[in-house]
């Protein structure tokens, strides 16, 4: 019975949520809420941070290490003086409280250079990391815009098919009328009807989409409550760099700044790698107490030493290990030599592919434009015609085929044009 309660509290707040008026938001707050929100980003500022440790603690190699310790122990002997211990017999002491204290530092004099290369492979993964940031950062933000833009489309949409609607009922008015005063056939108002169905048919789709792009945002930009588009439309977008200034950002791009990093620190890696063919050389110093008593006391009067050591190391054979670390290294070096090269490739490739989206869009936008003002005309004057007998249904729809794919041509091409230029965006790592 619990179960079903449970099953049918969860379809109410499905229901209730389903019906909640979305809140409106901006497209900066969606990309800013998006940015914060996304897992991807979380898990790139995650190494980011972890890498800054990291550097933290390369720094720290260069310094000695100290340790400090303290300790009291209890022998229980009761009456016994004595014990067997593994067939020996232990005499105990008349203290049964026994103490030791001591301090020990130790510092690295020469590795062979192994601690400098481990810095620099830290600072260059602490510089990959910082681009991976970015570059996550602007991937939320694409992903931020297309489902804002996917919203907006959804909307235009709306528009268009209650134009769509609208004028095939007034073509279904004009139809039956005629048909009425025997001026045309049965067969006009039946296909004028179908034409009203399909643009209420076109008016269920856009809703239905619309409703599909808030709950898309809704998830991109991680918010408890639905949430939709605030305005309705955007204004005409366009780059405020050339062509020759792309080209200079994305050869500095964040994913080819990465890809210099993982090369810088695979470089520190092979050379870390080549250090352990040399000495190591080590200083240390201790000094440690030990006393005893018969009650316990924290003070009690401990005697101490002290030791002093340098210690000089030279590995002459361990197994060729080595050398397998020493290929290994070579090999993840060659590796992300080829990675960069093929990251900047791919980012002169991309800005070929986008910046040309992004062109023809706008050129589509265009042309589309004067599509619909010539399409509007014709089925204006295709519909006048047909009211005075001059043309056939045939045409009237024809005509407002032509302007009702001239309407869906324009807003897929203002789509294409936007997530182009967010495309653009992400490549180059900032905003155009």
């Amino acid at each position: 019975m619990k179960l079903v309660w449970c099953f049918l509290l969860l379809a109410v707040s499905a229901r209730v949520w389903a019906q909640t008026e979305p809140q409106a938001i901006s497209l900066d707050e969606a990309v800013r809420l998006a940015q914060r929100n996304a897992p991807f980003v979380v898990q790139a500022e995650g190494q980011e941070r972890t890498s800054a440790a990291a550097v933290r603690s390369a720094y720290a190699a260069f310094m000695p290490s100290l340790s400090l310790s303290y300790g009291a122990t209890r022998q229980f002997t009761g009456s016994q003086r004595t014990r067997i211990d593994e067939g020996q017999v232990i005499t105990l002491p008349d203290e049964p409280w026994s103490y030791s204290a001591g301090l020990g530092a130790s510092v690295q004099l020469f590795d062979g250079g192994r601690r400098f290369f481990d810095l620099r492979q830290a600072r260059a993964g602490e510089t990959a990391a910082g681009a991976n940031a970015v570059s996550q950062q602007y991937a939320a933000a694409l992903g931020a815009k297309q489902q804002y833009f996917n919203v907006l489309a959804a909307r235009e949409s709306q528009v268009a098919a209650g134009a769509q609607l609208e004028q095939a009922e007034q073509q279904r008015r004009t139809s039956v009328a005629r048909a009425r005063a025997r001026a045309a056939t049965r067969s006009d108002s039946l296909r004028a009807e179908i034409q009203v169905r399909n643009a209420q048919l076109a008016m269920a789709d856009a809703q239905n989409a619309l409703e599909v792009s808030n709950a898309s945002l809704t998830r991109t930009v991680g918010t408890p409550h639905p949430v939709t588009a605030a305005s309705d439309s955007l204004e005409p977008t366009a780059l405020a760099l050339g062509e020759e200034e792309l080209a200079g950002l994305v050869e500095n791009s964040p994913n080819v700044r990465q890809a210099r990093a993982s090369l810088e620190a695979a470089h520190s890696a092979r050379r870390a790698a080549w250090t352990e063919y040399l000495p190591s050389m080590n200083l240390s110093y201790s000094r440690s107490g030990s006393g005893a008593s018969q009650d316990f006391a924290l003070d009690s009067d401990l005697s101490y030493s002290g030791a002093a050591r340098l210690s000089l190391s030279f590995p002459l054979f361990n197994q060729l290990q080595r050398e397998v670390r020493v290929t290994q290294a070579s090999v993840a070096e060659d590796l992300a030599e080829a990675a960069l090269r093929d990251e900047e490739l791919a980012a002169r490739e991309s800005l070929i592919q986008w910046l040309g989206a992004f062109r023809l869009a706008e050129d589509q936008v265009a042309a589309q434009a004067a599509t619909i003002q010539a399409a509007e005309e014709d089925l204006r004057v295709q519909q006048q015609r047909y009211a005075v007998g001059g043309s056939t249904l045939l045409d009237v729809l024809t005509s407002q085929t032509q302007l009702d794919q001239a309407r869906r041509d324009l807003i897929r091409a203002r789509y294409d044009q936007r997530v182009a230029k967010a495309q653009l965006e992400a490549l180059v790592g900032q905003d155009l």
